[in-house]
């Protein structure tokens, strides 16, 4: 059985539904997690990151208003990251592809062709 694929995805971005068509158009049919709606916790994003294997910063859109606002120049512990992040979502990046032990950032979508084998 192959291993499912999980994108988290936000409908209103162009990146994440481009990625989500590109998985579409490659016969794939992933489990959509609209992650606004349902955000993660922080244990999910410790294991989201781990599957990136990236560290929580280089997963925090700096470009947000609410980033720029509240959080640009202070310095945080990788747990308070995963906390704001977990309370505030839409700080982070988008689209996420999960397929096994493995994730990437969408952006750009061709990255989730490494995850297609």
């Amino acid at each position: 059985m192959a291993e499912k694929f999980t994108i988290y995805h936000n409908p209103r971005c162009r990146k994440s539904r481009e990625t989500l068509a590109l998985l579409d158009e490659k016969g794939i049919n992933p489990e959509v997690v609209r992650y606004l709606d349902n955000p993660p916790s922080s244990e999910d994003l410790k294991l989201l990151l781990a599957k990136l294997d990236l560290p929580v910063q280089a997963i925090v859109r700096k470009e947000e208003k609410a980033y720029k606002e509240k959080y640009k120049n202070a310095d945080f512990t990788d747990d308070e990251w995963m906390r704001i992040l977990s309370e505030e979502p839409k700080l982070i990046q988008r689209p996420i592809v999960v397929k096994g032990a493995s994730a990437v950032l969408g952006r750009p979508p061709e990255n989730v062709l490494k995850l297609i084998k």
